[in-house]
């Protein structure tokens, strides 16, 4: 007994000495003073226990009462936020309260110990419990009605559905009534994994994203290495696959989120087509039929998207997201390497023939507004332009295709930025299908210095109000802001009002935008600064260490202008929204997103800094990585650095939750419901599978459906679940373990047996950690006896 006596009394005393010291910094820069009040008690405290005198425990239990108050002055009764106020002291509690004292005190503080833990998790699991995460404004008063089906959306032929880019089905199958009984009906796996440069070495990223679409009775997929696949709908068999054979060495980053279909017209060769993009930036024409090279397309079967880029190394350019085919054009953009170099390949959106491969018009915003003609061999696109990663919509019917713009690289320092650069960048562009002409733009973000590209463009549908129906679009966006769109226009359905931001605290000499455009006619998604009070951590620890960040931060939030002094970023490049999009009910006239708060540390260092050096052993391949990562931003006078607003065990720094989805309603404009979104079962401290199933909500990558039937289906979360919501209240009606993480956009259709199946892809994400695997996985009601 009294070897623990000491030890215990020197680790509180060791602690102590910490949170005074720490918590002097953080008083001196103007924090809460509760800690090093608290340090020196727990100094005095672990002495005194250490040398056996029992006032040392008295102290630590007054020490524990004032620690218990201040919680819950600062936070309240809110659950997760006492967490790191009051468990790790309350674990110390119990530990002085048996090992601290003479055997008699000992043994009394043994039978006090549970009811204080009993205590404490009441305290903790009451806040959890009847914390309310919904907004819930004007609920419906009955169930809202299935619709009439509609036949632009009882298949999924597209990534997002159908070219709108809706996400909605118009089947009716499954319901709120009937989803518990939902069952998997088959798994189908592509046998592509991670190697060791993506799973181990941590060279490159490996993001399995794929939405697959649904042809006759055939799937079609595709992997990160560029394996496309053909699945049997109805048993999940195999039906063919093809990979692309080309080295991975020097990729930094392997995503294919779609691939695309096309019918020639009749007594073309390969009048059925699959178009993929490669890794190694071709694009290719597969028979859907067989598997094979269409010989007759392009050059052997292949467009090289190389081709005017100039230099482009490996790493360079990739085609992530599927093209889009739509009144004879086959239209793509890509991925452009960001962060790395301003001398990068051009972000040109190219159109060609489907049937031949010929290249039709040329979108590059360096050399004009409108496409031009391709240009001939020698010459090269614009370098440097923004680009368009994220899917494309198109509204056929008007002749029109939707751009989601990114920035001219780099994303962090925009000093060296071209005119039309800031014209284009992070901006919804509408261009003729046919020409490539530009019909409108609107620009969401001015001067983007924070990575806020359009990460997917907008979903399209017809707004009906007042007896009128109006072509509309919902574009989300990485700064959680919605815009409502004429989409035959560009001008607002829903207000949009240019407000001023901070200007001061960029580099010297940059030119900041004073205002920015904030969608105040529709629910915002853009999370609060965040502050002292807001900060988390597993422990006091590392939530000290939190509020220090936020205390020398040069500001939080959105907009803070980037320099070099650290901003607290939130939200950040992942975004409140990402490439996931929303899902548009045209009929109900919903709209559901999911959103995640992961907020990021970010600065610029000039270059040549002595910091730069370390941080540059650090960098691992891909832009996406967990840790600190230097970006060099060659030929500009800065690198930045971004990293994840973590604590040293791992934990976020700001407080859960960390995952939404919402409902809201298009007519009102009002948020139907608001739900946290995941657990933190599969999430660990230091980057660890091995977490608690507490409803915290957790970052997501993926986006979510809508069905006729009353549901929204969503995986995407880490804690790898395929998960449906009732449309009607956001309540979770039925969810599905799946055996890898699942950060892709679900889909759904009818089978040839009649049934209706709800399919994800379960692979894994490099970037947030998740288990990897091969799975395709489909869902489907029990067969009628």
């Amino acid at each position: 007994m009294r070897v623990a006596q000491i030890i215990l009394g020197w680790s509180i005393a060791v602690l102590g000495g910490y949170f005074a010291v720490a918590g002097g910094v953080l008083a001196a820069l103007g924090g809460s003073l509760y800690y090093v009040i608290t340090g020196v008690a727990m100094v005095g405290s672990g002495a005194l226990i250490g040398r056996g005198d029992s006032r040392g425990r008295a102290l630590f239990v007054a020490i524990w009462i004032g620690t218990v108050l201040w919680a819950l002055w600062e936070v309240g009764t809110d659950g997760l936020q006492l967490i790191p106020r009051v468990v790790a002291p309350t674990v110390l509690l119990l530990l002085v309260l048996i090992f601290a004292g003479n055997r008699r005190s000992s043994r009394r503080g043994a039978r006090f110990a549970p009811a204080a833990a009993v205590g404490i998790a009441v305290l903790l699991g009451g806040g959890m419990l009847f914390r309310d995460h919904s907004l819930v404004a004007q609920p419906a008063a009955a169930p809202i009605p299935a619709p009439p089906a509609a036949d632009t959306d009882g298949d999924w032929q597209d990534y997002g559905g159908t070219l709108a880019g809706r996400r909605y089905s118009a089947l009716t199958d499954i319901t709120p009534a009937n989803v518990g009984k939902l069952q998997l009906a088959w798994t189908q796996r592509t046998g592509d994994l991670p190697d060791p440069a993506e799973a181990t070495e941590h060279k490159r990223e490996y993001h399995s994203e794929s939405t697959p679409i649904h042809i006759g009775d055939t799937l079609y997929t595709c992997t990160p290495h560029s394996v496309v696949q053909a699945i049997d709908a109805t048993t999940g068999k195999t039906r063919w696959s093809w990979r692309e054979t080309a080295s991975r060495e020097g990729q930094a980053y392997l995503v294919c989120r779609g691939v695309a279909y096309y019918e020639a017209p009749a007594g073309t060769p390969c009048p059925h087509r699959i178009f993929a993009s490669t890794f190694n930036a071709r694009l290719v024409a597969l028979d859907a039929d067989t598997g094979r090279i269409c010989p007759s397309f392009g050059t052997n079967g292949a467009i090289d998207l190389r081709a005017n880029m100039g230099v482009s190394r490996a790493a360079d350019q990739i085609g992530t997201s599927p093209p889009v085919v739509a009144n004879g054009r086959l239209i793509l953009g890509e991925r452009i390497t960001d962060n790395v170099n301003r001398d990068i390949p051009s972000g040109v959106v190219r159109a060609y023939d489907p049937v031949s491969g010929t290249p039709i018009w040329a979108w590059d915003v360096g050399r004009s507004q409108d496409a031009i003609a391709p240009l001939p061999p020698g010459q090269t696109y614009t370098r440097g332009t923004p680009n368009v990663w994220g899917a494309i919509t198109a509204d056929p019917a008007n002749g029109l295709v939707y751009l989601g713009t990114g920035n001219a690289s780099p994303d962090y320092y925009i000093g060296l930025r071209r005119p039309f650069d800031d014209r284009f960048g992070t901006a919804i562009v509408a261009l003729e299908i046919a020409t490539g002409k530009l019909r409108w733009m609107r620009q969401l973000v001015h001067r983007d210095m924070w990575d806020m590209d359009l990460p997917i463009g907008p979903s399209l549908f017809d707004y009906h109000v007042d007896g009128r129906t109006i072509p509309a679009l919902i574009q989300t966006t990485k700064m959680g802001q919605v815009y409502f769109l004429n989409r035959l226009t560009g001008a607002p359905l829903a207000a949009i009002e240019e407000r001023r931001v901070r200007t001061d605290g960029a580099t010297p000499g940059l030119r900041v935008s004073p205002t920015q455009p904030f969608s105040v006619g529709m629910p915002s998604m853009t999370p609060p600064a965040p502050t002292e009070v807001a900060t988390w951590g597993a422990t006091p620890i590392d939530q000290l260490m939190c509020r220090i960040d936020i205390r020398r931060a040069q500001g939080t939030g959105i907009y803070q202008p980037m320099g070099l002094k650290p901003i607290i970023g939130h939200p950040a490049f992942d975004g409140v929204t990402d490439w996931g999009g929303a899902a548009i009910d045209p009929v109900r006239g919903i709209m559901t997103v999911n959103t995640m708060e992961m907020p990021f540390k970010l600065y610029l260092m000039p270059r040549g800094d002595p910091r730069e050096a370390a941080l540059m052993k650090q960098k691992q391949g891909g832009e996406n990585a967990k840790q600190a990562q230097l970006q060099t931003q060659y030929n500009t006078p800065y690198t930045a650095v971004v990293k994840a607003w973590v604590g040293i065990f791992g934990a976020p720094c700001v407080a859960p939750p960390w995952g939404h989805i919402t409902a809201i309603d298009l007519k009102t404009r009002k948020v139907l419901w608001r739900e946290t979104l995941g657990t933190a079962r599969d999430t660990g401290l230091f980057g660890s599978h091995l977490g608690l199933p507490l409803k915290t909500g957790v970052p997501n990558l993926g986006g979510s459906i809508i069905t006729a039937g009353g549901l929204a289906f969503i995986g995407a979360t880490t804690d790898q679940y395929l998960r449906a919501f009732d449309l009607h209240t956001g309540r979770i009606v039925w969810k599905a373990r799946l055996p890898a993480g699942a950060q892709a956009t679900p889909m759904t259709y009818r089978g040839a047996d009649g049934r209706q199946y709800v399919v994800i892809t379960a692979g894994g994400h490099g970037a947030l950690g998740t288990r990897y695997g091969d799975y395709t996985l489909a869902f489907a009601l029990p067969r009628s006896s």
